[in-house]
């Protein structure tokens, strides 16, 4: 069984959101239940690797795109720390600029330039799969949701399953766009990347079995819930996973001072590193609640500014790391300015100061209107972070209710609220404030959030069957 993961991100060589990390980890997994698991990724402009950890399989790969002959080079080299074949398709034509994304935030903008870099991907990941005699082409999201559908017209036999990661994002553009890169005939305005890979498809796959039951509804489904009901029966959740290779305090080289749930404490150095850090002072009475997301409308990041006035009088420190709508992050450098003492904000993806977030805050702030699945909670409570957050998606399949049994003992890993008011958020942090004065019961939590086991090592055996049902 050979399978091709094909993205347009793979932690950590070309990295903006959970996508990445996401691929960067679950082919490792996959490797280690003997799977034969290889990555097709962009070649991008951004991408540094030494060129003698890189083998150049073939040069000038022939592909018809955008009515005429184009040529990519693939060369080879590994995910970090595996056996995993990592192949980059080089295209200077397409993959060039700074980025990964053309949109700032991350989203499907729907730009010419945006529609012939995913859908050259695409085709470019179906001459590799051929090149390879892969059995299953695994594409995420729906930068290569379109492959399927490919597949099918080109009448080749190699099986698919598409992973929607987000539903939000969906990859729509002027049908004669498309029609012009792709050599088609679709028919209508616009074209819907992932409303094809659901409808093409052989097995479509969530990355958390709450949102693979929500995206059913017209509440979560944007849309595409029809069709999605349309293929129930092929339909599946999977929860993400975490990389303990990355994200794991007892070997986290980010951190001021290594810690496990054992020694819990030693997270207070980390706190006081981070403190210093972002305010100069230190105060370990003082309360840190952090966030670490990208700066969109799905994140609820409409609900922080709502409370933030009334953050700002409490006894606590707020800090923010993210990139995102350029609204939000005018917000959050203009209130960072104004309460500098106990407000602390970088607009920029910044991995280190990421894992220093995770080891020294208290509280882990995650209001999501929807979430897909969610790896910040999951990250958060591996850190003793008390995450406060929306009772949806994968956050509702991962964070455990904190319940209070007696004076002395407690249950649940977080504080959780069901609807998506500010009112809602607001109380659920007191909540957790509350908890935080009593430290040994806080410190109950902390450990609980540790030792949840959020490997990738069960899912990874779901996915691995999944491919065996397909191949039968």
């Amino acid at each position: 069984m050979r399978v091709l993961l094909i993205a347009s991100e793979c932690a950590p060589i070309a990295k903006v959101g959970g996508l990445a990390d996401v691929v960067g980890a679950l082919p490792k997994a996959l490797k280690s239940l003997r799977v034969n698991v290889s990555v097709a990724l962009p070649f991008y402009e951004a991408i540094k690797i030494k060129k003698k950890k890189l083998e150049l399989v073939k040069r000038n790969i022939p592909v018809v795109f955008n009515q005429q002959k184009e040529n990519f080079n693939l060369w080879k080299t590994y995910l970090p720390n595996s056996k995993v074949p990592l192949f980059l398709i080089e295209n200077n034509k397409y993959f060039s600029g700074k980025g990964v994304y053309v949109e700032s935030d991350a989203s499907s903008g729907g730009s010419e330039k945006e529609a012939a870099r995913f859908l050259f991907l695409s085709v470019a990941g179906i001459e590799i799969g051929k090149l390879i005699k892969a059995d299953i082409l695994h594409c995420q999201d729906w930068h290569t949701a379109i492959t399927p559908f490919l597949i099918k017209k080109q009448g080749d036999k190699i099986k698919t399953l598409l992973t929607i990661h987000n539903l939000g994002y969906q990859g729509i553009y002027p049908a004669k766009i498309v029609n012009k890169l792709l050599g088609t005939n679709l028919p209508g305005k616009k074209i819907n990347c992932l409303k094809l890979g659901i409808l093409n498809a052989d097995f479509i796959n969530t990355v958390s079995p709450s949102y693979a039951l929500e995206i059913l509804t017209p509440k979560y489904g944007f849309g595409l819930h029809r069709y999605l009901k349309k293929r129930k029966k092929h339909l599946v959740g999977i929860l993400n996973g975490l990389d303990y290779d990355l994200f794991n305090p007892t070997t986290d080289s980010f951190l001021k001072k290594k810690y496990s749930w054992k020694n819990v404490r030693h997270k207070a150095i980390n706190k006081a590193f981070l403190q210093k850090k972002c305010f100069k002072k230190v105060n370990q009475e003082i309360p840190i609640l952090g966030i670490v997301s990208r700066l969109a409308e799905q994140k609820g990041i409409d609900l922080i500014k709502g409370i933030f006035s009334s953050l700002m009088k409490m006894n606590l420190q707020f800090i923010l790391l993210g990139k995102g709508s350029p609204a939000y992050e005018r917000f959050f450098q203009k209130v960072s300015k104004r309460f500098s003492q106990k407000c602390y904000v970088k607009i920029a993806f910044d991995e280190k100061l990421a894992h220093q977030i995770y080891g020294g805050a208290d509280i882990f702030l995650m209001p999501s209107d929807f979430e897909p699945c969610g790896l910040g909670q999951q990250i958060a409570m591996k850190y003793g972070t008390v995450p406060v957050a929306r009772a949806v998606g994968g956050i509702k399949d991962t964070v455990l209710p904190v319940i209070k049994q007696n004076k002395k003992k407690i249950k649940g890993t977080g504080f959780l609220f069901k609807r998506y008011k500010k009112e809602d958020l607001l109380k659920t942090i007191q909540k957790a404030l509350s908890f935080y004065e009593k430290k040994e019961l806080w410190k109950q939590i902390q450990i609980n959030g540790m030792k949840q086991d959020f490997t990738w090592r069960k899912s990874a055996k779901k996915y691995k069957a999944l491919y065996q049902k397909l191949l039968k």
